[in-house]
């Protein structure tokens, strides 16, 4: 066997391993998962208010990943609590949910695609009170939405759901809503074909003109 065809194997295997764990193949949310999710947010407090929305989320499942839009607009001062230091900000109280949440998401492919900070308030706004300010803004990237639901029953169950405290304190007011079906050009699996290939041809021609 050549060097380059070993080469090709070995970026062809990468790529595979890669397109396989960042794509959702499981298809849409069962009935039976459904069902057994709702018992879960139930049982590790998850506020009957929001249930029916989740729930709604949940049977509109297209088995597809989906992308977090999310527009929050910071306190000027977290609210005291426990384990809020005096004199912090809201943006590093925010940073003690934001990173563990995103460091679980990052395990099934799921990552942030844009953060930033609002550059001035809203500049196009109609029929919604309160919504001129925000200070930050991102879009986060799911595998799918048994992913997300796995995530956030898991923090709930290892006792990590206190997290969800230093949000409260952070944030002033926030919308988060989903997108699907959705597209973006900087599609990691798109992204990562097209090295491969540079960096399989490269070495191949390279190899080739020293040889």
């Amino acid at each position: 066997m050549s060097t380059h065809t070993r080469v090709w194997i070995a970026l062809a295997v990468f790529y595979a391993v890669f397109f396989f764990w960042y794509t959702p193949f499981g298809g849409p949310l069962s009935d039976e998962e459904i069902a057994r999710f709702k018992t879960l947010l139930t049982a590790h407090g998850g506020a009957p208010e929001r249930l029916p929305v989740w729930i709604g989320f949940m049977e509109s499942d297209t088995g597809n990943d989906f992308a977090m839009l999310n527009a929050i607009e910071l306190r000027n001062a977290p609210t005291p609590g426990p384990g809020i230091a005096p004199g912090e900000s809201s943006e590093e109280v925010l940073g003690r949910y934001t990173s563990p949440f995103l460091g679980r998401a990052l395990r099934s492919a799921s990552h942030p695609i844009l953060m930033g900070r609002a550059a001035a308030p809203a500049i196009d706004l109609w029929g919604i009170e309160g919504a001129q300010s925000w200070t930050n803004g991102g879009l986060v990237r799911y595998r799918s939405r048994r992913d997300l639901m796995n995530q956030v029953v898991a923090i709930a169950a290892a006792g990590d759901s206190g997290i969800h405290d230093f949000k409260i304190a952070a944030i002033e007011k926030t919308i988060a809503y989903p997108l699907d079906p959705w597209f973006y050009l900087g599609d990691p699996r798109l992204v990562l074909g097209l090295l491969t290939l540079v960096f399989g041809s490269s070495f191949q021609a390279f190899h080739r003109r020293d040889g």
